[in-house]
């Protein structure tokens, strides 16, 4: 027996609605169980440097909170691949799954920082200048357009508002002596022509964003 059109409809919208519910239930238990693991990782060895919310536990440590979530996985990778150097790091991700740092990214990435104001208005000042114009004497870019505006970033590009002021100095010391490699060589070209002064004056600049 031919059945008719109308239920022939019917039968297609609900087993649509079926599996539509189905893959929604499927990808938030996958969620849930990436953060029970991701909550695990980071409470039993993370926490000891950046934080139990990635506020960091020292300057020497960079804030993970609002970081974007595929920009922690790719640094994660880079330190298990070595081209990022750090042996503390190596150790720590040498068993991640890419799931696992991905993960991880997206955990960290739900949680937020107090604005703070920076330590020196003054040298925040020079730095704000240098970031949204660049310096056109020396040849220097403006930061803000790969960093956007409000320094915050994307997928692939770190988000640089509210960090410690150190740790971005000294990252860009690090790029400016090409001892960090992972990252494309836009930053080496940036970098190499700032002078101590601009990378203190931005690097202040930012950690009150």
């Amino acid at each position: 027996m031919k059945i008719p059109t109308f239920f022939s409809y019917r039968c297609r919208a609900v087993v649509w609605a079926l599996l539509c519910w189905t893959a929604a239930w499927s990808t938030s238990a996958w969620a849930q169980a990436d953060d029970a693991r991701a909550k695990k990782i980071a409470g039993g060895s993370c926490f000891l440097c950046h934080g139990a919310q990635g506020e960091s536990t020292s300057e020497v440590f960079p804030r993970l909170a609002g970081q974007h979530a595929e920009y922690v996985a790719k640094q994660l990778q880079a330190f298990k691949s070595g081209t990022r150097k750090s042996t503390a790091m190596a150790e720590m991700v040498a068993k991640l799954s890419p799931d696992e740092m991905l993960a991880l990214g997206k955990y960290y990435e739900k949680m937020t920082l107090p604005k703070e104001e920076p330590k020196d208005p003054q040298l925040a000042g020079m730095g704000a200048y240098i970031y949204h114009n660049g310096n056109k004497f020396s040849g220097v870019p403006a930061c803000v357009s790969c960093h956007g505006v409000t320094a915050e970033g994307a997928a692939h590009l770190p988000r640089l508002g509210r960090q410690f002021a150190s740790y971005i100095e000294h990252q860009l010391k690090m790029f400016n002596k090409r001892e960090r490699n992972n990252d494309n060589a836009v930053m080496h070209v940036v970098a190499e022509k700032m002078t101590p002064l601009e990378m203190h004056a931005v690097a202040e600049y930012l950690s009150g964003k």
